[in-house]
């Protein structure tokens, strides 16, 4: 007597949506968006037509599979735990790091999206997500607004400015800057202080 396979419970539509968008984004870091449904599939262990019973289009799944690789609260919840006692260069090189690093770790997710023609929700999330950035920097900085000649919300779009540049931008070089370089950029200019220059 052969012994039948058992069935594995079908999910829910929402759980399976979640299900693919985990599988999809480690896919995306490998291949962008040049991935295929069928390694999609394959990587979540469906079959490739269960992707198009829960989402429209690849596309619409890569989009949704973006957004939740950006979500920023894991960075958010880093620069939340920067102590405020700390001295602000401490306080900005830590900061600075935790920025690089998460602009390095997603490069080829935000190089993805800048190939997708996003949605107006991905859109928003986009800019939803470097405001929460900015705050959340604007925040490591302001115990010492009084000792910067910019405001700390001018400080922090500046260093997402040039961690993202560094990263995404034709002439960067994320390896030659370190939260340390990059904190004594902001902080110090560029000028070897002599006397009273």
């Amino acid at each position: 007597m052969e012994s039948k396979r058992r069935r594995v419970p079908a999910l829910a539509p929402e759980e399976r949506r979640a299900a693919l968008i985990e599988a999809t984004i480690p896919l995306l870091h490998e291949h962008g968006v040049d991935v295929s449904t069928r390694q999609i599939a394959q990587a979540a262990g469906v079959a490739e037509g269960t992707i198009f019973g829960v989402f429209e289009t690849k596309t619409s799944l890569v989009v949704c599979s973006v957004i939740k690789a950006l979500e920023p609260q894991p960075t958010l919840d880093a620069l939340a735990a920067i102590d405020r006692g700390l001295p602000l260069r401490e306080r900005l090189t830590q900061a600075a790091e935790l920025i690089h690093t998460r602009f390095a770790e997603n490069a080829q997710i935000m190089s993805a999206a800048r190939k997708l023609i996003l949605s107006g929700d991905a859109s928003h999330q986009a800019i939803s997500n470097r405001r929460a950035l900015q705050d959340a920097l604007t925040e490591v900085l302001a115990p010492d607004a009084d000792l910067l000649r910019r405001s700390p919300a001018d400080v922090a779009s500046l260093l997402l400015l040039f961690c993202g540049a560094n990263t995404y931008g034709p002439f960067g070089d994320p390896d030659n800057f370190s939260g340390a370089e990059t904190a004594s950029l902001l902080l110090d200019g560029l000028l070897h202080r002599r006397g009273n220059q």
